[in-house]
């Protein structure tokens, strides 16, 4: 039995999808574009554009931030949560501190059922 995902669960796996696709486009892009020539910033920023890197990635900042949300919010009527309140505000309101702590923070929202 498949398990039942709130919506920023599943707007936020859609938005990760969609990103990591845009991304193996923009890769083979690169690479025939290197094939024929050097690959410059103003090239990149082409290819960004042109394969929809930019809006999936933007889309999967927004859906990222709405998850952590949702779970912050969640979580809050769980017994845990009123006894370890502090660390975890703390943990929320640290979230954009390092990039490993925001996908750590990810992953646990998207356990939350």
């Amino acid at each position: 039995m498949k398990p039942i995902l709130s919506k920023a669960q599943l707007d936020y796996t859609k938005a990760k999808n969609m990103f990591e696709n845009r991304a193996k486009v923009m890769e083979k892009e690169i690479a025939a574009k290197r094939a024929l020539q050097e690959i410059t910033q103003e090239v990149m920023e082409e290819l960004v554009q042109a394969t929809g890197f930019h809006d999936a990635y933007n889309e999967l900042v927004i859906a990222e931030n709405a998850l952590i949300e949702w779970s912050h919010s969640t979580i809050k009527h769980e017994k845990s949560y009123r006894e370890n309140r502090a660390a975890i505000d703390a943990m929320y309101e640290n979230v954009n501190a390092s990039p490993e702590k925001r996908q750590e923070l990810i992953q646990l929202s998207l356990k939350i059922r």
